[in-house]
């Protein structure tokens, strides 16, 4: 059988994911649809050949890895949900490689050993994490010992525990690059994750693979923007976290990178940003 050289997306022409279908698949012909439903029906019909049905049996292009990457995870509630739906929803949508924002697993802030570890227990690959991983002092001689979680690789090498960047393979067999670094604006002044970006992709003592992913840890959009189209077509996907609310600009950018300002997080949907509500409105309240 034939497979048919189209591809099947949710939206209208002229719309994100018609311009990713065009710079990713630029020979293929991309089929609008209306609903989700209606694409993954397109794939089952056999009208298209490509797109992202719930099952994740659509054909990829060889050596295509299928990546997840989960923003911050916000408490117990947040974990649980990963540890309750992930393993599943990696065989569903046959996903190769997942990395997870962990940085406010313990108690909604910091990481501890145990908790790292059930998350990797349900499926994480590679966690990283964010200003918060210093708050449990437990995880020093974790972050030495394990090169599956990260903190930010700009907070420099000396007398500091722990790594920014890792390469780990995926569930296909392909070497995956994980780089974790974090903003300065209204941040602790650390170095300059522009320039260390650079030191880990031009400096490295053996070449990366291809497929480069990067958590940028960031307060605002504006040095997420920036970060991204500076790495634009040096990486895979730049993601930020730290903001624990998702933005609606997740894009291609012109070089080929994928970008989005904040993944959101996996917490509770009736919080502050995760949090409780009391303690969050009586601070905005009365500034106590």
């Amino acid at each position: 059988m034939t497979v048919p050289r189209i591809i099947a997306y949710q939206g209208e022409p002229g719309a994100n994911s018609h311009i990713a279908c065009r710079e990713v698949y630029p020979d293929w012909e991309p089929l609008p649809c209306a609903s989700f439903e209606d694409a993954f029906a397109a794939i089952s019909d056999g009208k298209a050949g490509l797109g992202n049905p719930a099952n994740g049996n659509a054909p990829r292009p060889a050596g295509a890895c299928r990546v997840l990457m989960i923003g911050d995870i916000i408490g117990k509630p947040g974990r649980e949900v990963v540890e309750r739906l992930l393993p599943d929803l990696r065989a569903e949508r046959r996903i190769d490689f997942v990395t997870a924002n962990g940085e406010n697993v313990a108690g909604g802030m910091g990481l501890t050993g145990s908790t790292a570890e059930a998350l990797l227990a349900a499926g994480v690959d590679v966690i990283t994490s964010g200003n918060h991983i210093w708050d449990k002092r437990e995880m020093y001689a974790y972050l030495d010992s394990s090169d599956r979680v990260l903190r930010p690789y700009n907070y420099g090498t000396h007398d500091v525990p722990g790594r920014g960047v890792v390469v780990h393979e995926a569930l296909d067999g392909t070497e995956v690059c994980v780089m974790n670094l974090q903003g300065r604006t209204y941040m602790a002044q650390i170095d300059n994750p522009f320039t260390d970006a650079d030191r880990i992709l031009d400096e490295s003592a053996e070449p990366l693979p291809p497929v480069r992913l990067v958590d940028f840890h960031c307060e605002i959009t504006s040095e997420k923007n920036a970060f991204g189209l500076y790495l634009d077509g040096r990486v895979s996907a730049v993601v930020g976290t730290h903001t624990h609310v998702p933005t609606a600009d997740d894009r291609i950018l012109p070089k080929g990178t994928a970008y989005q300002s904040d993944l959101g997080m996996t917490g509770p949907i009736w919080s502050v940003i995760g949090f409780g509500l009391g303690p969050k409105v009586c601070s905005c309240l009365s500034h106590v």
